[in-house]
């Protein structure tokens, strides 16, 4: 089994286990070739948590999960340094713990519950993929991931997400209702869990074990082969147009230009760049086709526009903004 039908196993497999939330899985599939950082949005009780589980149960590594609160500390993610009273050299007085951002698979849950300090000791690990306590650097693992969860709803004892931060997320997906007969799948599903549970509990039976683990030297391997994904000069002409059309929206309609605020930064187009060569290998394909950069289009740019007062009070979402865009841009 090569390294794509490997990415390909998984993600039939979290399809099983994540049930009716196939564009969410396979998001997370891109954003672990793309080794970027993922968004998630979506009311509770929507699988958010365990799509992350169940990806970071397939990945070798270590899977950390912390519950962002109000009350945090950056020292709660980061790390501190602990006094050693028996030392007998004074360099060694102070020994580093690391924080639980020191993992591979993270999981930020309620990421906006935290506050600006909090935020901004994530945003240098996510960003620089360091962490620095007392003056000295600690280097984060080379497989790092970060995946943030928000409610869109409930905004008590909430701090949005600077535009900085949230441009530092390779992606943003909106977790939505299941249809009906994915509901009554995730029924039978979690009431056949709940059974094995019992009966692991009752025969004091081990978990067992899955079948499909990918190694960290197959993501290394994954990244290297995404990374001679061809783009023709038609495609990135066409990812080009689509950044540029934000910066000046009056060129794609006078409701479009009305949307919106602010355009998309060059991080954008790399981003759009990166996802769509994901994507053509995950079909694949050695080189990206325009569609390709469509169907990323959303997650890639929603959460990178910034949207005006008008289009607030049109109820114009981001994502029918992009949409707007992608009719406007010949490909």
């Amino acid at each position: 089994m090569n390294n794509r039908e490997k990415l390909l196993a998984l993600e039939a497999s979290m399809n099983q286990q994540v049930i009716g939330q196939q564009e969410l899985v396979r998001m997370l599939i891109v954003a672990l070739l793309c080794d970027g950082h993922v968004l998630l949005e979506g009311l509770p009780g929507l699988a958010k948590t365990r799509a992350v589980r169940e990806l970071a149960r397939h990945i070798e590594g270590e899977f950390r999960r912390i519950q962002f609160t109000p009350d945090l500390l950056p020292s709660d993610i980061t790390g501190s340094e602990i006094y050693q009273q028996n030392a007998t050299r004074e360099e060694d007085q102070f020994r580093f713990r690391p924080g639980p951002v020191f993992g591979n698979i993270i999981l930020a849950d309620e990421i906006n519950r935290a506050s600006a300090r909090v935020q901004s000791a994530l945003l240098e690990a996510m960003e620089e993929r360091h962490v620095t306590v007392a003056g000295k650097t600690w280097p984060l693992p080379g497989i790092f991931m970060v995946l943030a969860t928000q409610n869109p709803v409930d905004q008590e004892g909430t701090w949005p997400l600077p535009e900085a931060q949230l441009d530092r997320f390779l992606m943003k997906v909106i977790v939505d209702y299941p249809s009906k007969e994915n509901e009554q799948l995730v029924m039978q599903l979690v009431r056949a869990e709940q059974q094995a549970k019992y009966q692991a509990a009752q025969h004091e039976a081990p978990t067992p074990e899955t079948d499909l683990l990918i190694s960290q030297l197959n993501i290394a391997d994954c990244w290297r082969e995404i990374a001679t994904v061809y783009v023709a000069p038609t495609v990135e002409q066409y990812i080009v147009n689509l950044v540029e059309m934000t910066r000046h929206p009056d060129q794609v309609s006078d409701a479009f230009a009305s949307y919106i605020s602010l355009g998309i930064s060059p991080r954008g187009t790399l981003a759009l760049d990166r996802c769509g060569r994901a994507c053509a290998w995950l079909d694949g394909r050695d080189a990206v086709l325009p569609e390709d950069i469509q169907r990323i289009a959303p997650a890639v740019l929603r959460h990178r526009l910034l949207l005006s007062y008008q289009a607030n009070a049109d109820n114009c979402t981001p994502d029918q903004a992009i949409a707007m865009l992608l009719n406007a841009v010949v490909a």
